[in-house]
């Protein structure tokens, strides 16, 4: 039997939310990716970068929500950023 991890919505809030960004309870993955760059600054935006960099290049399976609320917020706002 082969097993999969998967990133849904849940385990992207609860890692946005250890990172220490705020959002409200119930948000969808494209809200919290939203709040997530609301105010970043640089120092969030490395760690925000690091997250990024972890789920995209890891062996587990973004669900379509969660990769298409990357795609259309986080990408965007981080590439705005210098390394």
């Amino acid at each position: 039997m082969m097993h999969t991890d998967l990133i849904d919505q849940e385990d992207l809030l609860g890692q946005l939310r250890a990172l220490g960004f705020e959002m409200p309870a119930g948000a969808t993955a494209e809200q919290a990716c939203e709040c997530a760059v609301r105010g970043l600054d640089a120092h969030r935006a490395k760690a925000l970068r690091g997250m990024v960099e972890q789920l995209l290049g890891g062996r587990a399976t973004l669900l379509p929500a969660v990769r298409q609320a990357i795609d259309r917020n986080l990408l965007p706002a981080l590439a705005s950023f210098a390394r």
